[in-house]
């Protein structure tokens, strides 16, 4: 069995290579600043839906948003 589970989000960091504030983030995607603000210091994770459309964007894959705990066992 593979387990996948989400630790840090990388947003500030896909935000920096993009040149890109999360309020112009915010502006672009409809997602509020809070919301953003609250992804990038890991108060609340991302839907699905928002992490795509973020993912999009930042034109990245949802797997580049998060770092990964990832653990394999039988």
């Amino acid at each position: 069995m593979i387990r996948k589970k989400r630790k840090k989000c990388l947003l500030r960091y896909r935000l920096a290579e993009k040149r890109m504030s999360h309020t112009e983030l915010a502006q672009i995607t409809g997602i509020s600043v809070t919301q953003i603000s609250e992804y990038i210091s890991n108060k609340r994770g991302m839907s699905l839906d928002n992490a795509a459309t973020i993912a999009y964007v930042l034109n990245t894959q949802i797997d580049d948003l998060y770092d990964w705990d990832i653990t394999i066992s039988e």
